[in-house]
């Protein structure tokens, strides 16, 4: 099964090679923050009730097809808000697993599983389980969805 996987990604990394784009549409490595200093430090310490793990299609392919597919968690805060924890390189700075607006995200995406943290869980902690590092191979947005989802 890992063969499987690891030729999955070989083949995507083989025909989107460029073309990856990040939440909204655009281009991976570019640095959009919706918050910074100690509005950012708010929200990690914001406690997550509701997590969704979602896919939507990579690049510009019109469907998702397995691992050939971008991976997030969309959290809901107390307060109704929306995150989007997602994983790419060149998505962050200090970690590539990083905490968008889920305003960001396109219609292409879709939820794929749920769990509910009741408030036992923060945002931080689900950045933090996503890792800091982001390799094609075993620890890309796939791995970073599966181990925040299983917080």
């Amino acid at each position: 099964m890992m063969f499987c996987k690891v030729l999955l990604c070989s083949a995507a990394l083989v025909l989107l090679a460029g073309s990856v784009e990040s939440s909204s549409g655009g281009s991976a490595g570019r640095h959009g923050y919706d918050l910074s200093g100690s509005a950012l430090t708010n929200l990690y310490n914001k406690r997550v009730h509701l997590a969704e793990a979602m896919r939507r299609p990579l690049g510009s392919l019109p469907v998702t097809l397995g691992v050939i597919s971008h991976c997030g968690v969309r959290v809901t805060l107390a307060d109704g808000s929306r995150w989007l924890i997602h994983k790419g390189g060149g998505y962050g700075i200090s970690s590539q697993t990083v905490a968008t607006d889920a305003r960001h995200m396109s219609s292409n995406w879709r939820v794929i599983g749920s769990k509910n943290f009741r408030g036992t869980k923060t945002v931080s902690d689900l950045v933090g389980a996503g890792g800091p590092n982001y390799r094609l191979f075993g620890d890309n947005c796939h791995d970073a969805c599966d181990n925040i989802m299983n917080q």
